[in-house]
C-alpha cells in the first residue's frame, strides 16, 4: 500500500503542476492585452486545463487516502 500512496502522489503533484501552469498562462495573457474576443477565446483553453488539472489532482488525492486505509 506505500506504494500507492507514492503513485497519488506523483499523480496530485502533477495536477498541482498543471494548475501552475495556468496561472503562468493567464497571467501571461493578461500582459498581452489583447482584444475581449481573443483573449476569451485564448482563456477558454485554460480553463479546460485547468478543470482537467484539478480532476488529476482530486484523484490523486484519492489514491493517497486510499493508500493509508
Amino acid at each position: 500500500m506505500d506504494s500507492l500512496i507514492w503513485i497519488g502522489a506523483a499523480i496530485s503533484l502533477a495536477g498541482v503542476a498543471g494548475l501552475g501552469w495556468c496561472i503562468w498562462h493567464v497571467l501571461k495573457l493578461r500582459r498581452l492585452a489583447l482584444d475581449d474576443s481573443e483573449m476569451r477565446k485564448r482563456m477558454q483553453k485554460a480553463v479546460v486545463i485547468n478543470f482537467a488539472a484539478l480532476a488529476v489532482s482530486t484523484l490523486g488525492l484519492m489514491l493517497v487516502v486510499l493508500g493509508i486505509f
